[in-house]
């Protein structure tokens, strides 16, 4: 998941559970406030992996190292004592009412926790036993970047922020409301651009929803009645009934990929039912077997499609579609890319690997693709995938990823 929504559901659990007050108020730094920067600091610091990415040549760091060390829950009591251990170091340089030790180590815990657990629940997969065990189990529940999952974590926080001062109540609901309303048109655009459409129904559906909450409250005054806690409160049960949603969806796109191995007789190496862009309802179902990846796309609300998964048999004329990217015929230009080490570090991260092989001139190039990033694009080469590049006389000539 995006660091960004990491932290904001750092905050939210900080002002729902532990009391938090909002970041940047004004006045003195209380313990309200360094709670709320606890939590949030948290939530974030597993990402801090990314550094070592910055500041090293090494390309592969993505797939070996990100989700690794800082994402582990063998190490997760370590960070949150140390983390812990600064926070007491500025909070008593600058005189600062805040929890104990114990209590921050407490907090941070939760923080560091709550990423590895949203981590877990896309499809990347996250190596949550490392040192100890290197494998990224994924939970295949929620997007990587998921815009509605997003703003049930940010809206109530913005809601207890516009609702706390009476006097200052319609400037910043509109101000908000402002910001807000145009925000379903520009992700509607990026939908378009990446091949992952938002109905205008959807849309309009977004915004008359955030006018709603922004606008009609502010007017009626019956916002100024919610206690500042119980928004919060109400995101972060929002939240937890998102995911719960998310699990039943899962579980019905899972048991659709399953049966339509079992109606084609597939020989079925790997199995997944991943969420797909924009909606908790669309589904991309993969099917890996010794000859190819079958790609199945699904809407869980399409009612055609829903009556023929209910069927014991699809028949005759079957409504599914499907996609089918075969493996390429072994030869030695393919065996003597899967014996580089770099490759074999790319096959151990993907779970639905195509290989694929051309000839350009003399040269001959493999490529190995992980059809859990396909583009919903037609024509665009898939996320994560590795190419390589041998002479004629079977020398290596270049290796890395392709950029999509």
């Amino acid at each position: 998941m995006d660091t960004i929504t990491h932290g904001i559901a750092g905050a939210l659990i900080g002002k729902a559970i532990f009391r938090g007050e909002d970041l940047l108020i004004s006045g003195q730094m209380n313990r309200g406030r360094v709670v709320t920067w606890a939590l949030m600091l948290g939530a974030i610091f597993p990402d801090s992996d990314v550094l070592r990415e910055v500041f090293s040549s090494n390309t592969l760091l993505i797939i070996t190292w990100h989700r690794s060390i800082t994402h582990s829950l063998v190490c997760l009591p370590f960070f949150a004592l140390a983390l812990a251990g600064l926070t007491r170091l500025v909070v008593r340089r600058f005189k600062w009412d805040a929890p104990g030790f114990g209590a921050l180590t407490g907090i941070y815990a939760v923080g560091i926790l709550s990423h590895i657990l949203l981590d877990l629940a896309t499809t990347f997969g996250t190596m949550i036993w490392s040192p100890l065990n290197w494998s990224r189990p994924a939970w295949d529940l929620i997007f990587i970047v998921d815009f509605t999952f997003t703003a049930i974590l940010l809206l109530p926080q913005l809601l207890a922020w516009v609702y706390a001062h009476p006097e200052k109540l319609k400037r910043r609901a509109l101000g908000i409301w402002l910001v807000f309303a145009p925000a379903p048109l520009l992700i509607a655009a990026i939908g378009r651009v990446v091949g992952a459409p938002i109905s205008n129904r959807v849309v309009l559906t977004a915004i008359v929803l955030f006018t709603g909450l922004f606008l009609l409250p502010a007017l009626r005054g019956w916002g100024l009645r919610v206690r500042h806690s119980s928004w919060n409160l109400a995101g972060f049960v929002g939240a937890l009934v998102y995911f719960a949603l998310a699990i039943f969806a899962h579980r019905a796109a899972f048991a659709r990929v399953e049966k339509f191995a079992s109606w084609n007789h597939l020989e079925v190496d790997a199995i997944g039912a991943l969420p797909y862009p924009p909606s908790v309802w669309q589904w991309d179902g993969l099917v890996r077997t010794p000859h190819g990846v079958y790609q199945l796309r699904m809407d869980l609300t399409d009612k055609a499609t829903r009556l023929e998964f209910a069927s014991t048999d699809p028949g005759p004329g079957s409504l599914l579609e499907y996609s089918f990217y075969p493996e390429a015929p072994p030869n030695s230009y393919i065996e003597a890319a899967k014996r580089l080490p770099e490759v074999q570090q790319v096959l151990w991260f993907s779970r639905f690997p195509v290989t694929r092989f051309r000839k350009e001139g003399t040269d001959a190039v493999v490529e190995i693709s992980d059809m859990r990033f396909a583009s919903p694009r037609p024509g665009r080469v898939p996320g994560f995938t590795y190419r390589v590049r041998f002479r004629d006389d079977g020398s290596l000539l270049s290796q890395g990823w392709v950029r999509p």
